[in-house]
């Protein structure tokens, strides 16, 4: 049983590392960029709403309160 685990515990060791030599190899350079640009892609905290006014997210006038 002990020799089990450990012939598990070494094909986990070499997927992991593989998976980290993939993630960091010079072909994914570009996706990884691509990656980290991703926040600074999206609007800068305004919604367009069906009325088309343009409100921060979270935020409503005084009359449209729900409560």
């Amino acid at each position: 049983m002990g020799v089990l685990n450990g012939i598990v515990t070494l094909i986990a060791l070499v997927t992991f590392i593989g998976i980290v030599f993939w993630a960091f190899s010079k072909r994914r350079a570009k996706a990884n960029e691509e990656a980290a640009m991703l926040p600074f892609a999206l609007p800068d905290e305004a919604a367009t709403e069906d009325n088309g006014s343009t409100q921060p997210l979270g935020r409503q006038s005084k009359g449209d309160s729900h409560e």
